[in-house]
């Protein structure tokens, strides 16, 4: 079966007071979801899934509608970041020089309060169920950053959470079989992405 990887379009800023910051899409961010639905619609996808966090499932929704079929939101695509109370895209944390860029840099995950073991565990158990549900299928999964680098990284043997940088609403492709074996197809597909739009890199 083919997983087809997508990260989210560009999000808006956010903070929260009263519990985790969960943005959604911003302008340029849907004109990207519905380019990538745009490009996917002419393939045969048989299931869609997504993070529940918004920015993937705002993404996801035009390709939904597209091809009239609902989305299964699974947690175990939520991104490491889910319980922050802050979110600023990690783009411009590096841009920035920020502090928080450096620990992330120098993978100093428990400063920043993330269990990397247990993040790697948890989608790596999500890929494993989409797969074991479709077999010879085609799935779109909408998620993130970091999920999308654990999912391909694990493949090849990569450990680092952050071994490439997939641009916003790039397509990166998985071919898995019920029996364990995987393949990657491709890594960061972006030819429906207009030279104008923001891509993450």
């Amino acid at each position: 079966m083919e997983l087809i990887l997508v990260r989210h379009g560009l999000p808006i800023r956010e903070t929260s007071e009263s519990g985790p910051a969960d943005p959604g899409l911003d302008i340029a961010g849907r004109e990207q979801a519905q380019a990538v639905a745009d490009w996917l619609r002419t393939e045969q996808i048989d299931a869609i899934y997504s993070s529940p966090m918004k920015r993937a499932l705002e993404t996801a929704m035009p390709l939904c509608e597209a091809l009239n079929m609902a989305p299964t939101i699974l947690a175990g695509l939520a991104e490491f970041d889910r319980d922050a109370t802050s979110y600023v895209p990690m783009e411009e944390l590096q841009a920035q020089d920020h502090p928080e860029w450096h620990k992330i840099r120098d993978g100093r995950w428990d400063e920043l309060g993330i269990d990397l073991p247990a993040f790697r565990a948890r989608v790596l158990e999500a890929i494993d169920h989409i797969v074991n549900a479709h077999p010879q299928q085609r799935v779109a999964v909408f998620a993130h950053g970091a999920v999308i680098n654990v999912s391909t990284g694990s493949v090849i043997g990569i450990d680092d959470l952050f071994w490439f940088v997939p641009a916003y609403t790039g397509i990166s492709r998985l071919h898995a079989s019920r029996q364990g074996r995987r393949g990657i197809g491709s890594i960061n597909e972006t030819p429906h992405l207009h030279p104008s739009f923001p891509t993450g890199r």
